[in-house]
């Protein structure tokens, strides 16, 4: 099994474990067999929101296994970020919600939440109802020099719904505003991981995640493998065309895909494919799972391109032939 040669899952959450309210079809049976064959399971968010042990209640919730202790945030990376940065006891001003709050108030360090109270830094992180007065207040105390440190840049974040607005976007009032950009947190970045790893003891971990921009750019910065599960942001086609730091060291459907054996994948061929770059395309023959048909051609284009990207055009004739 996939699984077999690492002790601890590195899992985002949102479009890999659960969908909003809901968990991914198969999520928590995979992970429950995971974590009986002896894995660690952590769970490694970019939202900033909420509070590890509420985030282990949804999950405990959806039927999957896992206690506070086991969720690691871009909150917490991003309050480690800021007390190696700053003196302890410092103000802090938090832009965000509960889950950053008691981030920077287990760091040692003071939330507050106006300009006046001369905070040593902002920390900013994704909220239901973050506020324009909250993000002026922000933009006044890094206009006066605090240090501005974002949770992550996610753009957007999966959704029950789609993909809505994420901390990303939210950052970039205050980086406009004052012409500062923030220390970023969160993955791709390397904090993130490290919090997993120092809070986990990883020794042979697994980066699994839905995003090549993200968690996949995270897994290669870090130097460990990823698994991309094709359940949340990520769609063939993004893998086909994706540069060299989006590109995974496996492909799966979903979770399942670390409790089977993964099959070889050489030379463009896996399973009952076959793929091949010729006259500037992307050919495809044979016929199996789509999942192995879309290795295949990984394989084979990662391999022609290079360093490079293959441009969706020629890549469109495979995918079709794919489903």
């Amino acid at each position: 099994m996939l699984i077999d040669g690492y002790d601890t899952l590195l899992l985002d959450l949102d479009g890999v474990v659960y969908l909003g309210r809901y968990a991914v079809p198969g999520a928590p049976e995979a992970l429950e067999q995971a974590r009986r064959r002896g894995a660690r399971l952590a769970y490694v968010t970019n939202n900033a929101s909420r509070t590890p042990a509420a985030i282990a209640t949804h999950l405990r919730e959806l039927g999957v296994p896992a206690e506070a202790t086991d969720v690691v945030t871009s909150a917490q990376a991003a309050a480690r970020v800021v007390a190696e940065r700053v003196p302890a006891g410092s103000n802090v001003l938090v832009v965000g919600g509960s889950g950053l709050r008691l981030a920077v108030r287990d760091r040692g360090l003071r939330p507050v939440t106006t300009a006046a109270s001369e905070p040593a830094a902002v920390v900013q992180g994704i909220a239901p109802g973050l506020s324009y007065e909250l993000l002026s207040e922000g933009a006044l105390a890094v206009r006066r020099g605090a240090l501005f440190v974002a949770s992550n840049g996610d753009a957007t974040m999966p959704t029950g719904r789609g993909e809505q607005p994420g901390n990303g976007a939210m950052v970039r009032v205050i980086a406009h505003a004052t012409g500062v950009e923030p220390v970023y947190a969160g993955k791709p970045d390397p904090p993130l991981h490290r919090e997993s790893v120092i809070r986990t003891g990883a020794r042979r971990p697994l980066v699994v995640g839905d995003r090549l921009d993200t968690d996949i750019e995270g897994a290669v910065n870090a130097g460990v493998d990823g698994l991309l599960v094709l359940t949340g942001v990520a769609r063939p086609v993004d893998l086909l065309t994706a540069a060299p730091r989006h590109r995974p060291t496996y492909v799966g459907e979903d979770l399942g895909a670390l409790l089977e054996p993964y099959p070889p994948v050489r030379d463009g061929e896996c399973g009952g494919w076959r793929a091949r770059w010729a006259g500037g395309a992307l050919r495809l023959d044979g016929g199996g799972s789509r999942i192995d048909g879309l290795r295949a051609a990984c394989d084979a284009v990662w391999a022609a391109v290079g360093d490079g990207r293959a441009e969706e055009d020629a890549v469109k004739e495979a995918l079709d032939r794919i489903g």
